[in-house]
């Protein structure tokens, strides 16, 4: 398969970035706001999508662990051919909490955070971190997610990443009441930004809102809009990386 854009080119002074999403469709509506074609690159588990933009695009599967596997080996299949990434960006779609996050929205995280990492006491979550070990969030540089926010008009919050999408009014609330700065969740985000925080390469994750977090109303889904907004949103993030220094972070 060979996806096309208009002509034109765009380049990062983050060097070659590597986009990562869950399926093949978000991959593609990432790429829709390139202007390259794109030749496909086998790797051992996954196939990656090479832009003459220096994007490569990676439907790296469903959930933390595919997510971080396959972008693991993105990278260092990069690393080892000379050509290492120079940014990492989670993008999809997901579910935002309808307090800061409506349907169609964008929103940039300034802390990628897992959600459900950790064991349940009879007083309550304890995160993995309180267990003595391990992490829970990464971020992404701050001159990052203000440049990614400024050009897309995405809200800046907490992105949570989570195993089991949330279904119930009970979970979105507990989930809130531990995360207060939550802004939306997705499956992937904290699993490619510990491959990235391995490699020692920026992470950015920017999720576009298919759906509110809660009681699951597939009437209430806008998975079309969703796939548009995150289109619209990388038209305008790709060219905005040109100014970010990528030495900041």
């Amino acid at each position: 398969m060979v996806l096309q854009a208009e002509e034109g080119l765009i380049t990062t002074s983050a060097g070659r970035v590597l986009a990562v999403t869950a399926v093949p469709v978000e991959r593609d509506a990432v790429a829709r706001a390139l202007p390259a074609a794109a030749e496909e690159v086998r790797l051992p588990g996954a196939t990656l999508c090479r832009t003459a933009a220096d994007w490569d695009l990676l439907a790296a599967g469903v959930g933390p662990a595919l997510a971080a596997a396959s972008t693991a080996g993105a990278l260092t299949a990069a690393a080892l051919a000379g050509r290492p990434y120079g940014l990492v960006v989670s993008a999809g779609i997901g579910g935002g909490f309808p307090h800061g996050a409506p349907v169609g929205s964008l929103v940039v995280a300034d802390a990628i955070t897992v959600a459900d990492l950790g064991a349940e006491t009879a007083d309550g979550f304890l995160p993995v971190t309180e267990l003595g070990f391990g992490t829970v969030t990464h971020r992404s540089p701050e001159s990052l997610v203000r440049v990614a926010s400024e050009a897309t008009g995405a809200r800046i919050g907490t992105i949570l990443t989570v195993s089991t999408v949330t279904g119930t009014a009970a979970r979105a609330a507990a989930l809130r009441a531990r995360h207060p700065g939550a802004l939306a969740e997705g499956m992937e985000g904290f699993g490619v930004a510990e491959a990235a925080a391995a490699h020692g390469v920026p992470v950015l994750e920017i999720r576009a809102v298919s759906n509110p977090v809660g009681p699951r109303d597939r009437a209430a889904w806008r998975i079309g809009d969703a796939l548009a907004a995150l289109t619209e949103g990388f038209g305008k993030l790709a060219p905005a990386l040109e100014s970010w220094n990528a030495h900041e972070h």
